[in-house]
């Protein structure tokens, strides 16, 4: 089984400068590449689908919000939520309105529920995965979560599997997870690419050849990390079930490896 992280960006038009995809097996990097954007992830998926070999891809975007919001437009399931964005995400980053915050002029807000039922659960295992709802600002993830929800739809009638939805994919189809690249770097500060390079340096499942191009940017550092995480536990991967609980099949679900990572190797 294939094991892929997307280090993903919301940029509008410079994505490609900042996705990056990785592939690892247990115990080793196999390649850190860049240039594709959100659409050639996309077609990246499909040729995926179409090689005949299971494969599981992490993404680093929330797929879904908290329920209460999309509820309100009576999108209660993760298909409707996708749609729902599909189809009013662009409006919700343009006007920033609450409970959207991080640009200029808006205020976190304090009255609602700004975090999943999975995020409160990462929040509780010591992680900090910042609200889908902010769309600026240092770490915001909101802004590439809306237009990486707006695709998943698209995606999975294109056959492609999105966890907690749907199961691994068996001996052959592709499942996408969301995951948490922070799980798997453990405390590093990402914007210096000295510590970058030390960290990635002192990993040896990291190839000599490879080392640059995982610490070049946070982006491939954070997809380097995570498909290695991932790769850790292919396992547990290649039989993940799906998730039937309310929370997961209205909000979706982080997949989180069981125990925090240790130094590197």
């Amino acid at each position: 089984m294939r094991i892929l992280a997307v280090d993903w960006s919301g940029d509008l038009r410079a994505a490609a400068r900042r996705i990056r995809v990785a592939e690892a097996v247990p115990g080793r990097l196999l390649g850190v590449r860049g240039g594709l954007d959100r659409e050639a992830v996309g077609d990246l998926l499909l040729d995926l689908r179409d090689a005949g070999e299971p494969a599981v891809v992490g993404m680093d975007f929330s797929f879904g919000l908290p329920a209460w919001f999309p509820a309100r437009s009576g999108a209660t399931t993760l298909p409707q939520v996708w749609d729902l964005a599909r189809d009013e995400g662009e409006a919700w980053l343009r006007a920033c309105d609450p409970p959207f915050w991080g640009r200029a002029g808006t205020r976190k807000p304090v009255d609602v529920e700004l975090y999943r039922d999975t995020e409160q659960e990462a929040r509780e295992r010591g992680l900090n995965p910042l609200s889908t709802f902010q769309v600026g600002g240092a770490g915001a993830v909101g802004t590439g979560s809306v237009r990486g929800m707006a695709l998943l739809g698209r995606w999975r009638r294109a056959g492609i599997g999105v966890w907690p939805l749907d199961p691994a994919p068996g001996p052959r189809g592709v499942l996408v997870v969301e995951v948490y690249p922070r799980a798997m770097t453990g405390p590093v500060v990402k914007s210096s690419a000295v510590a970058r390079r030390a960290l990635v340096d002192g990993d040896d499942r990291i190839p000599a050849d490879l080392r640059a191009a995982a610490a070049d940017t946070e982006d491939a550092m954070d997809a380097a990390l995570a498909a290695l995480g991932m790769a850790e536990h292919a396992d547990e991967l290649a039989a993940l079930p799906a998730r039937t609980d309310p929370a997961s099949g209205s909000e979706g679900r982080l997949w989180l490896p069981p125990t925090a990572p240790g130094p590197p190797r």
